[in-house]
């Protein structure tokens, strides 16, 4: 039986036994599917609904320029701290209640920072509403995995499409909001009505039965980093979220520098941030539907370095040429988080693999835009930071070529596990 024949089998099955399965257990899956998106929407809204109001936000605490650099700092280190804690709390309390606590940590933080007048204040409920947010995005790949096996693509493409739509919404609507209102508070606060939407459904997934602590078996961080997979999805993950992080910091300012005005500079960015709404519909299906996925890190390749080498040749003609390459290049996120469920056979080896990944991945990524405007302090232009960018994504070719491959973490674990001490 041929690869592709076994998969429509299984699709099949898969739709017989949905239809033949009692009214409850299709009750629950969809509110399973309802938290998942609901979830996804909120994992980006404590960071991308600051950066847009950080000078109000500064002001309006009276917080110093070391607390705004903290403040900015906080994403990478809480979802790299917090991400890694994720599976070992799961196995402990069992998935859906630590997500149902991340989201309600998250929903409290978000509405506690935007009535706080202390700037320690602010971060300290920040690291909350984050924590949050971590804790989801290593959940949910566990999640679909566990609910939805036969069904991946669908289902990542649900979360990953509703984290691409947080994201957007918090990256547009914050200002106008701010400016609406006359009060940032209100801006950055009425993101805690997302999150308690997201709560609702959970809560009612755990009344179905869901024992905490039901699972306790699960690879450890360390059993995955000793295999060449878990490296290759923490470097993949890491190059990706720097050069995303590069740009959604420095784009605009780049644009500026060249003579573009600040407003058309905010459109082209706010540009680049939506396609990542085509790429999340798209992705995870095709994905799903083929074995070997080299094409596809190929693909993303080639249309960073097309992009980065207009920006370096021409960068206002055809900008929007240039910005669409690279918003087709930055579909690699979504090939990432994908990439959790097709490397691993388990719910349990999805959700390592996803705490490894963007845990230490995060961690790397972080440091891109610090880099990135070292070069730009130090050379006075922008040619030595594209060449940052080039390099950051002949790296994620490299690492994303091994894998592309259609191999699973369960076992390469286990062939280490058989060698001879």
């Amino acid at each position: 039986m041929s690869a592709e024949t076994a998969s429509h089998g299984s699709v099949a099955a898969e739709s017989s036994s949905a239809r033949s399965a009692p009214p409850r257990t299709r009750w629950v899956l969809l509110l399973v599917g309802v938290g998942i998106a609901l979830a996804a929407l909120n994992l980006r809204t404590a960071i991308t609904s600051v950066g847009p109001v950080l000078d109000e936000v500064t002001a309006g605490l009276g917080m110093s320029a070391v607390g705004a650099g903290i403040l900015t700092t906080l994403p990478v280190l809480c979802f790299a701290l917090f991400g890694g804690l994720t599976p070992a709390l799961a196995r402990r309390l069992g998935d859906h209640h630590v997500l149902v606590y991340a989201l309600i940590a998250l929903t409290v933080g978000l509405t506690a920072r935007a009535i706080v007048s202390e700037p320690w204040m602010f971060l300290a409920l920040s690291v909350v509403a984050l924590t949050g947010g971590a804790v989801g995005n290593v959940l949910l790949p566990a999640l679909v995995k566990q609910h939805f096996p036969h069904r991946v693509g669908l289902m990542t493409t649900v979360y990953t499409t509703g984290l691409a739509v947080g994201t957007a919404i918090a990256a547009g609507v914050t200002v106008p909001v701010e400016q609406a209102t006359g009060e940032w508070r209100v801006a950055l606060g009425m993101y805690a009505l997302f999150g308690l939407m997201a709560v609702l459904p959970w809560l009612a997934v755990l009344r179905h039965g869901t024992h905490p602590g039901a699972e306790k078996t699960g690879l450890s961080f360390l059993q995955v980093l000793r295999t060449g997979i878990g490296w290759q999805a923490v470097l993949y993950f890491g190059t990706q979220s720097a050069v995303a992080y590069i740009m959604f910091g420095w784009y605009a300012q780049m644009l500026r520098d060249q003579g573009m005005d600040a407003s058309t500079a905010g459109v082209v960015l706010a540009y680049l941030t939506t396609l990542g709404i085509p790429m999340s519909l798209l992705l995870p299906t095709l994905l799903t539907r083929v074995r070997n996925h080299r094409g596809f890190v190929l693909l993303f390749v080639g249309t960073y370095l097309a992009g980065f080498a207009g920006l370096w040749f021409s960068p206002l003609q055809g900008v929007w040429v240039w910005t669409t390459l690279i918003g087709v290049g930055m579909g690699s996120f979504v090939f990432a988080l994908t990439m959790f469920a097709l490397r691993t056979r388990t719910r349990e080896a999805t959700a390592v693999l996803s705490a490894v990944g963007q845990s230490l991945g995060y961690l790397l990524g972080g440091a891109g835009p610090f880099f990135f405007g070292l070069l730009h302090d130090l050379t006075d232009d922008w040619y030595a930071p594209l060449l940052l960018l080039v390099f950051l994504v002949v790296g994620n070719l490299g690492v994303g070529w091994f894998l592309g491959r259609p191999r699973y973490l369960e076992d390469a674990v286990e062939a280490l596990e058989q060698e001879p001490a």
